[in-house]
């Protein structure tokens, strides 16, 4: 009994002079609570304003996880996750580049969302005059139009299913300037090195140095949807679909609404 008696009296002892010499009582569970957590987004090039504005929102109630985006074309990002490249979330500008890596068991089953929708329009620099629609686009003093790559890039997908149901795309077909992804295209027609592009109406808003001529009738193109998903090679499946969900929630809905992304209520 005096030996129980001398391990407690120790045992007080010793937490009472670990508090006074300020160093914290450090728990298994607190450990656990404490560790970061990393998880890297590849998103389309268009999401990049609103994503990195979602970021800390997102952060300020879960700061021990770390998010990295990779942001660039859909078709690229797509490829470097069948590849082998580190992802934890995918979010494609396009239906396309999602279903492909759903069908080769890429994807978490049951993760797979719709983040937002958005519209597809023709830009040209702030300072032209006279362009009013697609068709002017076969006008001669239009030598350069920015597009995105149809084969990686949604944007020139939709863009080149836009030019061929007006049918115009085959006047216009030596005009076109592929680019990257749709920020590339972007950057063209805003230095001037391209007299029109096709972007989103998100890309648009964020450039004063473009304006919109018009927007592409819906019909003319598939449906611009944003699905999101969780990669099955993922380390952090758990924390990756917590992030899903915020995304699908108000605040972050709130954000995309704001950068012209088009939001279920």
């Amino acid at each position: 009994m005096k030996k129980r008696q001398f391990l407690a009296f120790l045992s007080i002892t010793i937490i009472s002079w670990l508090l006074a010499i300020g160093l914290p009582l450090v728990t298994p569970s607190a450990v656990v609570a404490q560790s970061n957590v990393g998880l890297l987004v590849s998103a389309a090039a268009s999401l990049k304003d609103a994503l990195e504005e979602i970021k800390p929102i997102y952060q300020q109630s879960k700061p021990n996880v770390n998010i990295s985006y990779n942001f660039g074309a859909s078709g690229a990002l797509q490829q470097q996750i069948e590849q082998g490249a580190p992802a934890d979330v995918f979010i494609s500008a396009a239906k396309k580049q999602v279903d492909a890596l759903e069908q080769k068991g890429l994807l978490v089953p049951g993760s797979r969302a719709n983040l937002a929708n958005n519209r597809l329009v023709l830009i040209v620099p702030k300072n032209v005059v006279g362009i009013r629609s697609f068709y002017n686009l076969t006008d001669a003093k239009i030598k350069k139009i920015a597009i995105g790559e149809p084969r990686s890039v949604p944007a020139g997908q939709y863009g080149e299913q836009v030019l061929k149901k007006l049918g115009i795309f085959d006047k216009v077909k030596s005009k076109l300037v592929l680019a990257n992804n749709v920020r590339q295209v972007l950057a063209s027609v805003e230095s001037g090195n391209a007299d029109a592009g096709l972007v989103y109406i998100t890309d648009a808003k964020i450039s004063d140095k473009v304006k919109i001529v018009v927007a592409a009738d819906d019909k003319f193109h598939s449906p611009i949807v944003y699905p999101m998903a969780v990669i099955k090679n993922s380390k952090n499946i758990p924390t990756a679909k917590e992030f899903l969900q915020f995304l699908s929630g108000s605040q972050a809905k709130a954000v995309l609404k704001k950068y012209g992304f088009i939001v279920s209520s």
